[in-house]
């Protein structure tokens, strides 16, 4: 009789064991796959990336624009203001139009090569949040079936002990009366 208890509770003992090492080991590969996302190796860029994303953000950002308004206006002014022989472009301001006109020619594709880059980087964050959702969809997934093979299991162990039980209420019944 208390071998058959012993035997049930080491039985039990070994699933406990057996559930751990598998939880343990999810947990390991998770904190991998956690550190590969959380320490992506560092991008390289070469020299004309460098260059257009220094343009863009410089050209998207209220220094230029301040800056430019600053420049813009000196043009203006001292074009208007000055004697007619230290003007270098009189009024329709020709030569500020032709500088505006190869800024903007410039700038335009560069900003454009960054977007483009960091578009990319979106499409490749996207990529890498669809793949966590569908790795913790089967992770749940997983979990699930783990939890169900548990229940079967818990159940089919009440089952044997109630069995068992019977049968030692048996005994002890025989016993009782027998004397």
């Amino acid at each position: 009789m208390d071998k058959d208890i012993n035997k049930l509770l080491t039985s039990e003992a070994e699933k406990l064991a057996k559930l751990q090492k598998i939880v343990q080991q999810a947990i390991a590969e998770e904190k991998l796959i956690v550190e590969n996302l959380l320490h992506q190796p560092e991008e390289t860029l070469t020299l004309g990336q460098r260059i257009s994303d220094s343009v863009a953000d410089f050209g998207g950002s209220w220094k230029f624009i301040i800056s430019f308004t600053v420049i813009l206006t000196g043009w203006i002014l001292f074009n208007t203001l000055a004697p007619n022989r230290d003007d270098f472009d009189p009024y329709p301001f020709i030569l500020m139009n032709l500088v505006l006109s190869t800024i903007a020619a410039f700038q335009a594709p560069i900003i454009m090569m960054s977007q483009n880059r960091k578009e990319q980087k979106d499409r490749k964050r996207t990529e890498n949040n669809h793949l966590i959702n569908l790795k913790a969809e089967l992770e749940v997934r997983s979990l699930h079936q783990k939890v169900d093979l548990l229940l079967e299991e818990q159940i089919q162990i009440l089952f044997e002990i109630q069995t068992q039980q019977l049968v030692i209420l048996k005994n002890i019944e025989t016993k009782l009366e027998d004397k």
